[in-house]
């Protein structure tokens, strides 16, 4: 079942990314301005942001994974398909802030994925889920790019619409994995909301977001537009970025165990600065294509290890409410990174966007710094959550 569970999240989210390597200039050639980019890029978060808890509470309460994983994995079908109809600036706003509604499905994804494993392994499970996840960006980003090169921009929303549909009848196959709960009431969502350790890694996870929905979700295509890149080479870049994530994301564990976890924070948060830094003083496409590949290393080492922490010392019937918390908490970056982003690039040029995710980078590693984080998830599982 976890096998099935590992091709239906590649499906989901190859649904959901098959267009990104085209989606900003997309939208540019609908009319609208980079603020307007920005709104439409940060819509995807600001939609998880508002369902993913109140989705992740009543998954808990009626006890059922399944029903919300068949709902999203439609749902990005559906807004795939309404995207590549999109006639005007709004209506790509609405149907990329309908692909966030599916994307608030991934809550359930990983708990009901992570229940097929013992508690010890949850992070190996988060990591697993993690690469899968990638390894669905990659192959989407990669088909799409070269698809609309040879088709035309609106065949990746018709190959996403496909794909997702498959996805869905894929997904009504899977098992629920049943335990004893109790229903989730306020004062319990009051009670998970108030862990200081869920709120670090929240916290860490909105300037994470934030700089991978400026740069590697957000401005990197319109970017390189701007140097002279063509269709082609924006399926390269994001192709790069992709498999980078994937490799991070799949090495995300063991780096963990050798190095732990708060160094390997700080240490994705620096390649993420940097990554983004860089950017404004690259004009070759082939630097481009480096500096991004280390933003998506860091991306893809960084996000295993938060997410895993998010619920390592919670009930399993209330970890759903938990990972609904953090997911939903660090939407706040996927909306407010590109929409700042936009606006400082709308008045200075996209360099102003891009040092504004590296200064998201720089106040990750002072938090990092300055708080008290858990040292390697090895010792963490031996000796109970600290």
């Amino acid at each position: 079942m976890a096998k099935l569970f590992v091709l239906i999240t590649v499906i989901y989210w190859f649904s959901l990314y098959v267009y990104m390597p085209i989606l900003t200039p997309y939208v540019e050639g609908l009319g609208a301005s980079l603020s307007m980019v920005g709104l439409v890029v940060g819509s995807y978060g600001f939609t998880q942001m508002l369902i993913r808890i109140p989705l992740g509470i009543y998954s808990d309460r009626i006890g059922k994974r399944k029903i919300f994983v068949i709902a999203g994995v439609a749902c990005a079908a559906l807004s795939c398909i309404g995207l590549g109809f999109a006639s005007a600036p709004w209506l790509a706003l609405i149907f990329r802030g309908a692909a966030g509604v599916a994307a608030a499905a991934w809550v359930v994804f990983t708990v009901l994925y992570s229940s097929y494993f013992p508690p010890e392994e949850t992070g190996r499970a988060m990591s697993a889920i993690m690469f899968a996840t990638s390894l669905g960006q990659l192959l989407g980003t990669t088909l799409g790019g070269f698809v609309a090169d040879a088709l035309g921009y609106k065949a990746p929303f018709v190959i996403g619409g496909v794909v997702g549909l498959i996805g869905l009848i894929l997904s009504t196959k899977l098992t629920e994995t049943g335990f004893r709960k109790e229903p989730i009431q306020l004062k319990t969502l009051l009670q998970v909301g108030k862990d200081p350790e869920l709120w670090k890694v929240s916290l860490l996870a909105v300037l994470a977001q934030a700089i991978n929905f400026v740069t590697i979700y957000g401005f990197n295509q319109s970017y390189a537009v701007s140097i002279g890149a063509g269709d082609r080479q924006l399926t390269y870049l994001m192709m790069f970025s992709a498999l980078a994530i994937a490799v991070g994301s799949q090495r995300s564990g063991a780096a963990a165990a050798k190095i732990g976890e708060r160094q390997l924070i700080l240490l994705s948060f620096i390649l993420m600065g940097f990554g983004s830094i860089a950017v404004p003083f690259t004009d070759k496409i082939w630097i481009l294509y480096i500096t991004q590949a280390l933003n998506g290393i860091g991306r893809g080492l960084i996000f295993p290890v938060l997410m895993s922490q998010s619920i390592r010392a919670v009930a399993p019937e209330k970890r759903s409410t938990a990972m609904g918390f953090f997911q939903a908490i660090y939407g706040i970056g996927m909306t407010l990174g590109p929409v700042i982003a936009g606006w400082f690039s709308d008045l200075w040029g996209m360099s102003a966007g891009y040092l504004t995710a590296g200064a998201f980078g720089l106040l990750g590693c002072i938090a990092v710094i300055q708080w008290s984080l858990p040292g390697l998830s090895v010792k963490i599982t031996s000796k109970g959550d600290e």
